[in-house]
């Protein structure tokens, strides 16, 4: 059976087409993974309303050329499947009058998906991780989950803003590019520094807290940008913006690893998944694996296999399977399994919401 997905809840627009074979256990094939990325300026963060006429402007050229890619036809869809929520209030609306749209137009039933959902079922089969501890960490959400009970269950969040959004607010203190993700510039910016920063470490029980954090190194920042021969006060080297970017990974990065190996002892898993738009970042993959090394286990991270063929003209081939997360296809794969349970989202309930809790979802395909 074969879905179309549509993801739009932050500023990434993606459409996904995606089969999964009829009566067999064999892995799910993706047919077309298509995005576009409504990128701000230097500075500034997207505001919902410019992200949602974004969207309204590519969906249809997007589902068009999905289709093309894929080699199917409308008749070929079973359903539609499109991202209810977790997200930001506009560009989510966008996609829902999309999905209802295309409902209408081609006479196929909707399957409103929980976006979280779709990163961990999309993980799942991407890595042919079986039971693990997940680790979803996003510029929207920063979440510890394991599966019991039909449930995902959440062991630890963030208590006020996400470490995505920590990462990509402190580019935005930094004036650095949003071109082609904040998160990615950090990164990059974070492989070339050498001193650690005392930063504070907060972590509370299997919760984790990022405000307080960022406050502290935009304090730094701004001292920086004040007295730019600033010195470390051991090394006398100079302290650069690179040094910033990388103490503020090391912190962030080191309580997530904590809270992870928590869960992992509690729930006996010897396997973590690492789902969301952070995931791709390296240090962090390899803080994680380290750990899990030390109790005898493995991480598991999406690789090329779910990347998207990326129509922006800034973004280059090496960077598709480093951004591919927010798409399409995982939004078809996850509404696809509940579809083939008997799940449908009737078109007066085709709404969307910015809430919408990942242990919310009855996840009736697995056992």
């Amino acid at each position: 059976m074969i879905a179309l997905g549509l993801e739009g809840s932050a500023n990434k627009l993606g459409v996904g087409v995606i089969l999964h074979p009829e009566g067999e256990n064999g892995p799910a094939q993706i047919l077309a993974n298509i995005r576009h990325t409504f990128v701000s300026p230097p500075g500034e963060g997207f505001l919902p309303k410019d992200t949602a006429k974004h969207h309204r402007a590519w969906v249809v050229p997007l589902v068009k050329q999905a289709l093309k890619e894929a080699g199917v036809t409308v008749k070929d869809v079973g359903c539609i499947c499109y991202t209810k929520g977790p997200g930001m209030g506009a560009p989510l609306q966008s996609v829902a009058v999309a999905a209802r749209m295309l409902s209408l137009l081609w006479e196929k039933e909707l399957v409103g998906v929980n976006h979280c959902v779709g990163h961990i079922e999309m993980g799942r089969e991407i890595t042919g991780a079986q039971n693990p501890v997940v680790l979803y960490v996003s510029g929207g959400n920063t979440q510890v989950i394991a599966y019991a009970e039909q449930r995902y269950r959440i062991f630890g969040e963030a208590l006020d803003i996400a470490v995505g959004n920590c990462l990509d607010r402190f580019a935005r203190t930094l004036e650095i590019s949003n071109d082609p993700a904040p998160g990615y510039n950090i990164e990059q910016l974070a492989k070339k520094g050498r001193h650690l920063l005392d930063l504070p470490y907060a972590v509370k029980g299997m919760d984790c807290s990022f405000s307080g954090i960022l406050a502290s190194i935009d304090l730094l920042a701004a001292d920086l940008r004040a007295n730019p021969g600033r010195t470390d006060g051991q090394t006398k080297d100079i302290i650069t913006a690179a040094d910033l970017c990388f103490s503020l990974q090391e912190t962030v990065f080191a309580m997530l690893v904590e809270i992870t190996e928590r869960a992992m002892a509690h729930v006996g898993s010897t396997q973590v998944l690492i789902v969301g738009g952070v995931g791709c970042n390296e240090r962090l993959q390899e803080m994680m694996g380290l750990m899990a090394r030390d109790r005898g286990g493995s991480v598991f991270a999406t690789d090329e296999r779910y990347a998207s063929v990326v129509m922006d003209k800034q973004f280059t081939g090496s960077q598709e399977g480093r951004f591919c997360i927010d798409n399409g296809i995982m939004i078809a794969h996850a509404g696809l399994l509940a579809y083939q349970t008997g799940y449908r989202t009737p078109l007066e309930d085709s709404t969307c919401t910015q809430r919408f809790r990942t242990d919310e979802v009855l996840v009736k395909w697995r056992a």
